[in-house]
């Protein structure tokens, strides 16, 4: 296992070293405000912004969470995820109508729309505040927090293409909108967003298909921890059953353990 090189703030395409990096800074957003902003310090950062909304009716999460971070070349925004378990039952009550996506693009679950509303337009102001040379963007997030980058990203591009995403990296999100704004995103951000996937991972495969759909591209690691470019077709169903039977005491628990985004770092990280 290769130790990690620092971060490289004039990254500009995919690689297995910035995806460990983001995979960082998503897990950073779990982190107190003071936390975060230390170590977006200690990463090369020297300007920070915290964000914070709580959402004021019955909802299954308290409230969205996101920073943004800027250095001279680059402009990171990284989204707070949730726990798996509480996500999976919201997520899988499908009585709430999804409503229309970015630019009136497909739709999206309602859930997703409402908890990215209530910081998306500070989040979109920073951005353009910060990036005031010229500078990448990039938007990361697990869980939660994958899908809110994922549409962060999305709105930013259709709504306000001076502040384009340079590359989405996720982990462990769910799917999140519909096959229409799926298709109309893959082809506005193709070869810039990477979707992680780990093994039996349980968030991905919720809310239920076929009214929700994931977009590409997804990278995978295996039950052994080997990342792979795609989803393999042939042998996914073993890997899978491998990976749930490795723990023969706890196979259920396989599903929310391969969800943790100490375990995405950790991987990614084997991977370097």
């Amino acid at each position: 296992m290769a130790a990690p090189t620092p971060l490289d703030h004039s990254a500009s395409g995919y690689s297995v070293a910035h995806a460990y990096w983001l995979a960082e800074a998503a897990r950073a957003a779990y982190k107190s405000p003071e936390e975060a902003e230390y170590l977006s310090h200690s990463w090369g950062f020297d300007r920070f912004r915290h964000f914070s909304s709580p959402h004021t009716m019955p909802f299954p999460i308290d409230d969205t969470q996101a920073y943004v971070a800027a250095s001279d070349r680059m402009v990171l925004v990284a989204f707070r995820g949730t726990e798996p378990q509480n996500l999976r039952d919201w997520l899988s009550d499908v009585n709430t109508p999804p409503v229309p996506g970015p630019a009136r693009k497909g739709f999206v679950h309602y859930g997703f729309h409402r908890a990215l509303d209530v910081v998306h337009p500070q989040v979109r102001d920073t951005v353009a505040e910060f990036k005031d040379d010229g500078q990448t963007v990039w938007f990361t997030g697990h869980s939660l927090g994958g899908a809110l980058a994922m549409l962060s990203g999305a709105r930013m591009h259709f709504e306000a293409p001076n502040l384009v995403p340079h590359g989405v990296y996720t982990y462990g999100q769910p799917r999140t909108c519909d096959r229409d704004l799926a298709k109309a995103y893959d082809t506005a951000l193709k070869g810039r967003t990477f979707r992680f996937v780990n093994n039996n991972d349980i968030v991905p495969q919720v809310p239920p298909t076929p009214a929700f759909q994931h977009v590409d591209a997804v990278r995978y690691f295996d039950a052994a921890g080997k990342l792979h470019d795609r989803m393999p077709a042939l042998g996914l169903l073993a890997d899978k059953v491998k990976g749930a039977t490795a723990d023969p005491f706890a196979p259920a628990s396989d599903g929310v353990r391969d969800h943790f985004i100490d375990t995405y770092v950790t991987l990614l990280e084997r991977n370097l």
